[in-house]
């Protein structure tokens, strides 16, 4: 219930902002509900605008597989790895979360308006719910147990395929009461049309229209249209070359038929071949064709949607990067909607066939601000392409015979690289075709105490490969019974163990039973038994898939019994498979901490609950998402992590990974560039794996600086001046330093002797004379004739030491008039000194680049 509150939550936050649930119903048009697998979320697209505008988190959904339908009013929800159902009504913003099914591949949900189908594939039980409360509505309709489809046509008629009857029928759900009116006076739904499509026994596949239904049959490649209010079936043979796929559902009137073992594509339109085209790439991995607006849309599974027009020309693709599983294609609201569950991105094609993409996981809409994702770890390499050949004999061909009949079973021939797409069985002079799916056949009109054998063989796109004989056997009425009841049980290592009471021989001994599974679509042999239970081992069912199974009673005469009654559902699982793509990489930002990331474990049939991260003796639970940051080592420590993936059967094999983590950073000093007041210092940082910042600081009272982790520049220094440089580097391990001295460069000014009128040298400039001249030398700080050492010609350089305070010069012969009581001590006869009024300092004449004397 939780899980359906914070769905309700969120929903309810929305409508109301709207303000009226009137409101709230329009702001649907043109929407689409779409599922995000990793972060355990729905988010509604708008169509128009190509935005999501609300993200709504389903927590105890995350990293599942989520089936979505929707109209208007509501959104049902099915999690395929725990069953649970879940309703919202969105117009009173009531919402339910109280229907639960088998978990599993093998139960579907169906919407349309007001009616909820839960269809049981495995069962063969089709179940009308009512939306508001998920409570059942009339009586189940029921069918032989591995049935397929389960759409709705655009005209709200159910369409429902029994392959073991080769029919389809359509089933109209029934009115269910307004709300406070008498429940147990509802209706119940009924079938409305059934047509047969196919021979017993044959594989289908179905595709509802907007007035009828399209079914392939699998196993001859005919492709049957059954239209609303129309007598009769209309059927195409179809020159298919693999087993063929149909959309769920189509619009307009062409129906792509898809091979995907072959990438092609047959258009069908009025019992006729319209067409077909070839859909670019390699590998089988195409999902069925999508019609929209007259444009045909491909889903790969590299993330690539390959569109066609109508006359098999190919558009521009539609890209996903990174699309983290199968894509989704749903035409809703008049846009054909594509989601890649496993991934941030959506797209939105309009009637145009114009492709504008979506980001699910937009902050700035209701649910939104949640943290960045880890990068996904990158896709494993492609497989090689395989060799296709013809097919191998099927394994264990077995009969047994019945009264005037005899039933044939046989498990699965080794494909050699193409799909199988019928078997056919030989004998009693007559010839069957047998579904893929399918692998028994009951053969009757034999007479009874004569000899029979059957030879079963495979077919693929290459061919008819050899077959196998099976034992003889003699008709005969003296059959035994059937087991009277089946269980099933799945255990945790993947078995699955089928139990039942012992048949009545009827005077002869039970040497074997039969055991057949069931799943959608279709039914198998899986192994005999002498004993009343067989154990099925781990691997030969597929896991998270929904099985049933019948047993057949097999005398010491080789007759048999007519099947059982089908037993429960069960679904096969096993500890979850390895997480893969391990990756582990410095914490950069955390001292002795490692980040750790990984793609989702396959479940193998049961939800994964949490993942284990652990390493050198530490470990931590995840149970939201596939990131973690493990912390507590020493600093620059190679750490090996193992990450586990728990489910009901218990921990994986461990992914495996390596990391460092951030070390104390190095510091290595590379040189010096000084100038008269600057210094330049240059050094490298080895920042252990993590983010370092680097500061310099200069001894006696000189600059600092910070900034770059190669070089620093500091400034406000002296000339001609030794200084000790220490560079600090930090990161989130710790602090070290690295030192260099240096002596900055000589300060120099040029002596300034100038006419004050035309810039001419003054005479008395260039000569010694009596007296006080420009440019005088003294040893002290005062035009002191008795401390004149001498007079430096005009525009001669001389070395500056520093400045001291004395008598005021007043420079009145210079253009640029100076007055002050500044001396500067100068290399002149040793150190003297000349008025700074006297002596232009080079670098700015700034007399702050000088220390005092």
């Amino acid at each position: 219930m939780g899980t359906v509150l914070s769905l309700a939550g969120g929903l309810g936050l929305t409508v109301f902002g709207l303000g009226s649930a009137d409101q709230a119903v329009a702001s649907f048009d043109a929407a689409s509900w779409v599922w995000s697998q990793a972060k355990g979320e729905v988010a509604r697209i708008n169509g128009v605008t190509a935005k999501v505008d609300t993200r709504v988190d389903v927590p105890k959904a995350r990293g599942h597989q989520v089936q979505v339908v929707q109209n208007d009013r509501f959104v049902i929800l099915r999690d395929v790895n725990t069953g649970a159902i879940g309703s919202m009504d969105l117009s009173t913003l009531q919402e339910y979360w109280n229907a639960t099914s088998t978990s599993g591949i093998g139960v579907r949900v169906a919407l349309h308006e007001d009616a909820v189908f839960v269809i049981d594939a495995v069962q063969g039980q089709v179940q009308q719910l009512d939306p508001r409360t998920l409570g059942p509505v009339g009586n189940p309709v029921r069918f032989p147990p591995g049935i397929t489809g389960g759409m709705f046509d655009g005209q709200g008629k159910l369409w429902i395929a029994a392959p073991g009857e080769g029919t389809v029928t359509a089933i109209t759900p029934a009115t269910i009461p307004s709300a406070g009116a008498d429940q147990a006076r509802a209706s119940t739904p009924e079938r409305v049309r059934t047509e047969s499509v196919a021979p017993p026994s044959h594989d289908l596949t179905l595709s509802t229209l907007d007035d009828g239904v399209a079914v392939l049959n699998r196993t001859t490649n005919a492709l049957s249209t059954v239209r609303d209010g129309v007598a009769g079936v209309d059927r195409v043979a179809l020159p298919l070359n693999g087993p063929g796929t149909l959309a769920p559902h189509t619009d307009g009137k062409q129906v792509p038929v898809t091979v995907p073992d072959s990438r092609h594509v047959y258009v069908a339109e009025d019992k006729k071949l319209r067409g077909d085209f070839v859909v670019p790439g390699d590998g089988e991995g195409l999902q069925p064709a999508v019609s929209w607006k007259g444009y045909f849309y491909v889903a790969d599974d590299s993330g690539r949607v390959h569109v066609f027009d109508a006359a098999g020309k190919p558009q521009q693709d539609i890209s996903f990067p990174n699309p983290g599983g199968k894509l989704e294609l749903e035409v809703r609201e008049g846009y054909l909607f594509i989601n890649a569950p496993g991934s941030s991105i959506a797209q939105v094609v309009d009637d145009s066939h114009t492709v504008r993409a979506v980001n699910k996981y937009a902050d700035d809409v209701l649910g939104g601000d949640r943290p960045p994702a880890p990068p996904a770890p990158p896709p494993p390499p492609k497989p090689k392409k395989p060799v296709i050949s013809k097919p191998s004999a099927p394994r264990n061909v077995r009969a047994a015979a019945g009264n005037a009949e005899a039933r044939v079973t046989w498990q699965a021939a080794n494909d050699n690289g193409a799909s199988i797409g019928r078997y056919v069985v030989a004998g009693a002079g007559k010839t069957f075709q047998v579904g893929a799916d399918q692998r028994a056949l009951t053969v009757t009109g034999l007479v009874n105490g004569e000899t029979y054998q059957f030879a079963v063989s495979a077919v693929n796109k290459k061919g008819q490969g050899p077959s196998r004989t099976s034992n003889a056997v003699k008709p005969t009425s003296e059959v035994p019974d059937a087991p009277t009841a089946v269980t099933a049980e799945a255990k945790p290592d993947g078995t699955v163990v089928v139990s039942w009471p012992p048949a009545n021989g009827q005077g002869l001994e039970i040497r074997r039973y039969t055991v057949t599974a069931i799943s959608e679509g279709g039914s198998a042999p899986v192994g005999d038994s002498a004993e009343a239970s067989l154990t099925i081992k781990d691997g030969q069912l597929e896991y998270g898939k929904q099985y049933a199974f019948t047993v057949v009673s097999v005398n010491e005469r080789g007759a048999g019994s007519k099947a059982s009654p089908v037993s429960g559902s069960v679904v096969p699982f096993t500890k979850p498979g390895k997480p893969e793509g391990t990756d582990a990489a410095t914490a950069g930002d955390q001292a002795g901490s490692i980040q750790v990331a990984w793609q989702p474990s396959a479940d193998n049939g049961r939800p994964i609950t949490k993942y284990v991260v652990s390493a050198g003796g530490k470990s931590l639970d995840v149970s939201d998402g596939t990131a973690a940051t493990l912390s507590g080592f020493d600093s620059g420590a190679t750490v090996a992590v193992e990450v586990r993936a728990v489910n009901e059967a218990g921990e994986s094999e461990p992914g495996t990974a390596t990391a460092k983590t951030v070390a104390v950073p190095r510091v290595t000093m590379t040189g010096v560039n000084p100038t008269f007041n600057t210094a330049t210092v240059s050094f490298s940082v080895d920042a252990g794996g993590g983010t370092a910042s680097c500061s310099i600081a200069s001894s006696g009272g000189g600059g600092s600086a910070s900034g770059s982790c190669t070089s620093l520049k500091v400034a406000n220094l002296k000339p001609s001046t030794k200084y000790t440089f220490t560079v600090t580097a930090k990161n989130a391990a710790g602090t070290v330093t690295g030192t260099t001295t240096a002596t900055t460069d000589a300060l120099f000014g040029v002596a300034t002797c100038k006419n004050g009128e035309n810039g001419d040298t003054a005479t008395y400039c260039d000569k010694d004379v009596d007296g006080r001249n420009g440019n005088e030398i003294f040893s002290g700080t005062r035009q002191n004739n008795a401390q004149q050492v001498g007079w430096a010609k005009p525009g001669t350089r001389l070395q500056a030491y520093c400045k001291k305070a004395g008598e005021e010069v007043y420079a009145y012969i210079y253009n640029n008039e100076k007055r002050s009581t500044w001396w500067i001590q100068v290399n002149y006869s040793g150190k003297n000194y000349i008025p700074w009024a006297w002596l232009n300092l080079e670098g700015g004449d700034d007399l702050n680049d000088l220390p005092t004397c």
